[in-house]
């Protein structure tokens, strides 16, 4: 059946009528008619019309009714009229329906998995036949092949439609060209810029020989295109302001490897003429220019002007004036190279804070957010300290998004300050496996929410504290830990931590194996900007077990249960600028522990150790790390021994590194190490970068352990030097250490040894 244009055509929809008209007959039957197969049912036609059978008949209704039943995207035509009867009227609806999709068809693919091709494409079977979204679906798929390295990747598709039944068949045929790896990139055009610096900005990398842990040398057309921006971005922050890259070109080989060359215009390096501030009047204007680093003669870069007007800004804002506006206006010359910057000063009124208002979050408590803030009601409105409070807010790891933002009233020296946060997942299910070279293999399960609360029912979310259980198995070792921790206990800057723990290690000796069981406690307090301070109570069970029968007296002695109760204090002093990899700074820790005594339990120890790492950054991202740490440990009291699971070892991953774990030491007379009651030992290493995401070591350690208290016997010293790999993989950083002994006493060796372990050290 053709369809003819109508009254109610979608084109002559758009013309509003000035009133409706509800006085029309009755509508006694809505009919529905298909040109073509029955692609869409009745009820989803009626369920989008206004028109209803016993209301009254309107065009204005009609109208509306094509206009909704187009909007579905089920028909590519339709037409509505109506045909009068005895006692009302007959509406007539004839439509022809889009095509379903019967059936989706994948070929040509090898290199990704068919799940995978279908997660990107939404054309699925039973839809309606979309072709604009067919079109989207092919790109998607060129999109995920380019994102997994197969640059000439193409996606075609056919529709085939069977217009008898009103079913397509949508076939996508994939063409992935091959993965091709990254032999090198090239800059041509270079006059002042370094290729070497350049390449610096670019995830892009060619390949190398860690090319399998981080993934480098994959040619990814969506990375490579931001890679571009970074690199102009660099290059006008180094007063190239016109610089641009002219020219891609890939040079493609037989064994699918490519070759980039970029072809690259500098243009002229700007500096900076003169700095002029206008109309400063709160602040000097000579005040106001040492806050400037991009000075008369510096490079010019668009970082450096909108780094330069934040400072300014800044120091207005530190003292309530938050509408001040430095405007920069730029007059470049391009004869001399130079840019003159004339900063116009906005100063506004000197604001304080009338209100915090706090919104969107539903689970996180308000108290949990204006805890973290380092401004109050009333106060000078700080721009500054509402950026940290921002920066605070968005460390705990509760919002995916923070935004604060001024809020006028009606007094105009008062504002609100408005605090908007997203809320995202705070808890985690975790799975996965690891390797030492002590713990050898293991597994665990963890489970923890970041943004905890105990008396939360049965969300157990929104209190800001934090909970966590992890188990542990391997062929070494077995553990089980929960803990909890309230940062700010009884609402004070004081935080609460509860660990309840049972482990078994296997790895401590061969003659023996060891079980700890119990839990602690511990307050935590800062104690000013760099130093923390903490004072805990710690009850546990520790048992010997599974002791060789020819092992030395001295091990049999330590067989069976002990119970060790014990108080324990630390002050930290911490400096370090970043605490997965440190540049520069320092962190200093002096610890002591007492057991026993009026504490009862069988364990009556002390002990004492200061351990120190010093970080210099001797130049750009070379860095050189100065450790060292001692400690001592007695009996008193009704104490007859030091037991060995409270002695000292040195040797292993995290101390002497040319030695076995624990092998460093005093020993029995069967040659097994019994640890000691003083210790001492030193690292010096220096780490530098090789490629992304890989570093570089060379170390040398130093140490020793005494079987006596106050024993420091520096002439029983074992000593090695080695070399090292960092990675700084996903699935989290891996050490790779190999070292050689220089020094030995006569229980060790002089073979090397490698050690293999995941974590940062010292």
């Amino acid at each position: 059946m053709a369809l003819c244009p109508s009254a109610y055509s979608q084109q002559q929809t758009t013309t509003k009528p000035a009133a409706r008209d509800f006085s029309g007959p009755v509508v006694r039957e809505i009919a529905v008619e298909y040109a073509g197969p029955k692609t869409v049912s009745k009820t989803v036609i009626l369920s989008n019309m206004r028109t209803t059978v016993g209301q009254p008949f309107s065009k204005e209704a009609v109208e509306d009714d094509v206009r909704n039943l187009y909007a579905t995207g089920f028909f590519t035509n339709l037409r509505i009229y109506d045909e009068p009867l005895r006692d009302g009227v007959k509406v007539v609806v004839i439509v022809q329906g889009k095509p379903l999709v019967r059936e989706v068809v994948i070929k040509g693919i090898s290199a990704i998995s068919e799940k995978a091709i279908r997660k990107a494409v939404k054309t699925t079977p039973g839809s309606t036949l979309d072709e604009k979204q067919i079109a989207a679906d092919g790109l998607a798929i060129v999109e995920l092949y380019q994102k997994k390295g197969f640059p000439k990747a193409r996606a075609d598709y056919k529709i085939d439609t069977n217009d008898q039944t009103g079913r397509s068949m949508v076939t996508f045929n994939i063409s992935e060209g091959g993965k091709y790896v990254i032999e090198g990139i090239h800059f041509r055009g270079l006059k002042v810029l370094q290729e070497k610096k350049l390449l610096k900005q670019m995830k892009t990398k060619k390949d190398n020989i860690f090319s399998f842990f981080t993934q480098a040398g994959r040619l990814k057309e969506e990375q490579f295109q931001d890679d571009i921006k970074k690199v102009i971005q660099y290059a006008q922050n180094e007063g190239f302001i016109d610089a641009e890259i002219k020219n891609v070109e890939y040079k493609y080989t037989d064994k699918n490897r490519v070759e980039i060359f970029m072809d690259m215009f500098e243009g002229i390096q700007y500096k900076v003429g003169s700095v002029v501030i206008q109309n400063a009047s709160i602040f000097k204007a000579e005040e106001l220019r040492k806050k400037l680093l991009m000075t008369e003669g510096k490079v010019f870069s668009p970082k450096g002007l909108e780094e330069d007007k934040k400072a300014i800004e800044d120091t207005y804002g530190t003292v309530g004036y938050i509408d001040t506006r430095a405007i920069p206006v730029r007059t470049p010359n391009i004869q001399s190279g130079t840019i003159d910057i004339v900063y116009q000063m906005q100063e506004g009124l000197q604001s304080y804070v009338n209100k915090i208002k706090v919104q969107g979050n539903d689970r996180t408590k308000d108290k949990v957010i204006r805890r973290e803030l380092a401004v109050k009601p009333g106060e000078i409105y700080d721009t500054v300290k509402v950026e940290a409070s921002r920066d605070r807010l968005k460390n705990l790891g509760y919002f995916s998004k923070v935004e604060i933002t001024p809020e006028d009233t009606n007094v105009p020296d008062r504002k609100n300050i408005v605090i908007q946060v997203e809320e995202q997942r705070t808890g985690s299910l975790t799975f996965g496996a690891g390797f030492s070279s002590v713990d050898s293999i293991l597994g665990f399960v963890e489970v923890s929410q970041g943004n905890f609360d105990l008396f939360n029912f049965p969300a157990f979310t929104g209190a800001g504290q934090k909970a966590r259980m992890r188990i542990q198995y391997g062929a070494k070792r077995q553990d089980v830990d929960l803990s909890f921790r309230e940062p700010y206990f009884l609402d004070k800057e004081l935080a609460l931590q509860f660990n309840a723990f049972y482990r078994t290690a296997t790895y401590f000796s061969k003659q023996y194996d060891q079980s700890n069981a119990g839990f602690s406690t511990k307050f935590e307090k800062r104690l000013g900007e760099f130093f923390r301070g903490e004072l805990g109570y710690k009850l546990e069970q520790i048992d010997i077990f599974n002791v060789s029968d020819s092992a030395s007296s001295v091990i049999k002695e330590e067989a069976g249960d002990r119970l060790k109760s014990s108080v324990f204090g630390s002050i930290v002093r911490d400096t370090r600028d970043n605490v997965f990899l440190t540049h520069s700074g320092n962190k200093t820790e002096l610890y002591g522990e007492v057991a026993g005594g009026p504490l009862m339990g069988d364990t009556h120890t002390w002990k004492a150790t200061l351990e120190s790492s010093q970080y210099f950054e001797v130049f750009k991202d070379n860095i050189i790390l100065i450790h060292g740490s001692t400690g001592i440990t007695d009996f008193y009291g009704k104490g007859k021994r030091v037991p060995i699971f409270d002695r000292f070892f040195l040797g292993g991953a995290n101390s002497l590194r040319g030695f076995d774990y624990r092998d460093v030491g005093p020993r029995d007379s069967e040659g097994e190490p019994i640890g000691g009651r003083t210790y001492l030992n030193g690292t010096v290493e220096y780490t530098f970068p090789i490629i992304d995401r890989v570093r570089g070591a060379v170390f040398y350690d130093a140490g020793f352990v005494s079987a006596k208290p106050f024993d420091w016997n520096y002439g029983s010293y074992n000593s090695d030097v080695g070399v090292g790999l960092r990675l700084n993989l996903p699935i989290g950083p891996i050490r790779l250490d190999y070292g050689v002994p220089l020094a030995t006493d006569d229980d060790n060796g002089s073979n090397g040894k490698f050690h293999f372990n995941v974590g940062y050290q010292f």
